[in-house]
């Protein structure tokens, strides 16, 4: 078993999951390492009844491996913990979700994770050499920026943990309680990475462009403008101008206006309705289009958020507990008896191919 357990922790080191998950000890091995905490390793092996007296703790998770304990009683002892942490959770959680209620707009501050000290050192650092001119920008730009950023970033870290509990807390999920990377919990005892998110903004670019349209929709709206001299403010960024554009064409009462956003709204509708139907070239696009520095092959269920009549708000749907406790948990129940070959999914990634396990649950406001 110690060979075992020293090529497998070779792999998860060096993220090679397939050798993971493809070994007949590996969701053993996974499961394990989610409850690597040394606290925790001391109370399952006092649970299956394995000396510990002499092990230290960076070398407990090795010798509770080797010991072959049985995968029944790991799974209930999991069970254990993650309840013993729910609750916790619980307690706060109406309050949680009054508080994500409150906010009414948010975005991302106009830029994205791991990218905000580029940003500062771009545009405020190496951009402005006077500082009276540094320190206005600073005020007037950054402040403003940074919050909404600050904002976008709790409000997806918080919606994210509610919405993983909503998974964890199904009979048929056994959680990863611990820190283990690339695996969030175990469905019928395979492992997968919840990644939560909306319609990409990517994907429906590509999805225009295979119908001859402008990919960016803002380059739609504002030809539309310009053509029928509807006025919108050219200083705003991207986001807010085609907030602008979308209302101001929305409640035009001209003839013109009203057929151009209803054709708008049905471009729209049919490319969702299209991925609906075919889920799988959407799943592949989320894997080839991931960020260098972020890539990985890892098992993904993706939670596919869609508010159809306002797709720019989708965000909100994270936050709204009754709609996806319903859906999420009818997915896990008609769903008991997954064969998860059916999620076998193929794609290529700068220039190499790989193979993962991965499927996609679209909850679609109406």
């Amino acid at each position: 078993m110690i060979e075992i357990f020293r090529t497998l922790n070779s792999a998860y080191q060096n993220n090679d999951f397939d050798t993971i998950l493809n070994h007949q000890y590996g969701n053993y091995f996974l499961k394990l390492r989610s409850l690597s905490r040394a606290e925790i390793l001391r109370r399952l092996a006092l649970l299956a009844d394995v000396d510990i007296d002499n092990i230290q703790g960076r070398q407990l998770f090795e010798h509770l491996f080797c010991q072959n304990i049985l995968q029944e009683t790991i799974d209930n002892f999991i069970r254990e913990i993650y309840q013993e942490e729910r609750i916790i959770r619980r307690q706060n959680e109406e309050q949680l979700y009054h508080h994500l209620y409150r906010l009414n707009h948010i975005d991302s501050g106009g830029f994205h994770q791991s990218e905000v000290e580029v940003y500062i050192v771009k545009n405020y650092i190496k951009d402005v050499s006077d500082l009276d001119v540094l320190e206005a920008k600073v005020q007037n730009e950054l402040n403003g920026k940074i919050r909404n950023y600050v904002l976008w970033s709790w409000y997806n870290f918080w919606t994210s943990i509610l919405i993983e509990d909503i998974f964890k807390d199904h009979q048929n999920i056994i959680p990863a309680v611990g820190l283990v990377k690339k695996v969030d919990f175990f469905w019928n005892n395979f492992p997968f990475d919840l990644k939560v998110t909306f319609f990409p903004d990517g994907f429906m670019k590509l999805k225009r462009r295979h119908r001859g349209l402008p990919e960016r929709e803002i380059i739609e709206l504002r030809a539309f403008a310009r053509r029928n001299r509807i006025p919108y403010d050219r200083t705003l960024n991207d986001e807010e101008q085609f907030n602008e554009l979308i209302n101001r064409i929305t409640e035009n009462p001209s003839e013109e206006a009203q057929s151009f956003i209803q054709a708008f709204h049905n471009t729209r509708t049919e490319i969702i309705d299209e991925t609906l139907a075919n889920p799988q070239e959407l799943t592949i696009w989320f894997y080839e289009n991931q960020a260098p520095r972020r890539f990985d092959a890892a098992n993904r269920f993706f939670l596919v958020l869609i508010d159809r009549n306002h797709l720019e708000e989708s965000w909100k749907l994270k936050r709204n507990g009754e709609v996806l406790r319903t859906r999420i948990n009818d997915f896990l129940n008609e769903n008991q008896n997954v064969d998860f070959n059916q999620y076998r999914t193929n794609f290529n990634w700068q220039g190499t191919n790989y193979e993962c396990y991965a499927t996609c649950l679209f909850i679609v406001r109406e």
